[in-house]
């Protein structure tokens, strides 16, 4: 199964609140934190809102 390692690689700060809930959602908290999660359709969606906050790589397990 297909993992995605997302890492916020730009702050929040300034950003709309609905981005900042996003990003609380998924588990990221500071700058340059990652988290490791399912690939699918739910995770998918939260990324792509916030698409230019962080970097997505994929992890096979």
């Amino acid at each position: 199964m297909t993992e995605l390692k997302i890492t916020l690689i730009r702050s929040v700060a300034h950003r709309l609140p609905k981005q900042r809930k996003i990003v609380k959602a998924l588990g990221l908290g500071k700058m340059h934190s990652s988290v490791v999660l399912p690939d699918n359709a739910q995770t998918r969606g939260a990324l792509l809102k916030i698409a230019h906050l962080i970097s997505v790589e994929e992890v096979n397990k």
